[in-house]
Order: structure tokens, then sequence, then C-alpha cells
């Protein structure tokens, strides 16, 4: 069994799966978004392929911990995701995660096209790392 990450954004949505131990998250692919309905049809394909217990959700919180307009659009997604996929979902605060994932990509001197097309699967790697890490710590997952 695996957990799923999810970078959910307007355009793309990141996708990363966790090893069978839990311990290390991969990343796996970025979608393009079409439309509810098609997005969600193939995060589930993903979910089945992978065998996955839970999905952890990327939740994009302001800086002073506040909700924003990011943040309700994944609730709004989160509340869709559960009705077309029976699984839990866990919110994981994503503070930038993105601008983080950025950093990472320019110090491995990947170009800047390559980057738009990688940086939202590595975004949801580092929130789905930093979910298993934590929870790891803990010993409960």
């Amino acid at each position: 069994m695996s957990i799923i990450g999810l970078d959910i954004g307007d355009k793309t949505i990141g996708i990363s799966v966790s090893d069978p131990g839990k311990s290390i998250a991969l990343g796996l692919k970025t979608l393009k978004r079409e439309n509810i309905k098609e997005d969600l049809t193939k995060i589930k394909k993903v979910v089945d392929d992978y065998k996955t217990e839970k999905i952890v959700l990327g939740y994009p919180k302001n800086m002073d911990g506040s909700i924003g307009k990011s943040a309700q659009k994944v609730l709004d997604f989160e509340k869709e995701l559960k009705s077309f996929i029976d699984l839990e979902t866990v919110f994981w605060d994503e503070r930038l995660t993105t601008l983080e994932a950025e950093k990472l990509l320019i110090h491995g001197n990947v170009k800047r096209k390559k980057r738009r097309e990688v940086i939202d699967t590595l975004s949801a790697v580092l929130i789905l790392q930093n979910y298993l890490d934590y929870y790891k710590n803990r010993g409960k997952m």
C-alpha cells in the first residue's frame, strides 16, 4: 500500500507516490488539468495502479496561516475527490513548497523550460515527503 501526494494548481496537478514502506516520496508526473471529471479519472487510475491507502493534499495557507483563494480551491477539489474516490484524504501545509522546489531545481542546474515541466511534481514530492517524515518521526502513520 502506498500514499499519494498531490500539489493542486489551476492548470496542473503534481503527483507523487510513496514507496510501500512509506519512507520515501517519489515523483510520478504532472497532469495538465482538463475538467474535474477527467482530472479525477486520471487520479483514480494512479490510486488504483499504486494500491493507494491515503491521499495527501497540499494545502496552501497564506503566510499568516489564514485561508485564501488557493486553499479554498483545494478544499473544493477535495470534496469532489471524496465523492469520486473513497479514500482518506489529509491536508498538509505546503507554504513555500514551490519556492523550495524552484531553488532545488536551480541548484541542480535544471534549465528554465524543464523546471516548468517538473516543478509541480517536485512540489508534490516535497509535500508527501514532509508528511511521511513528520509521521515517521512520531511513530504513527
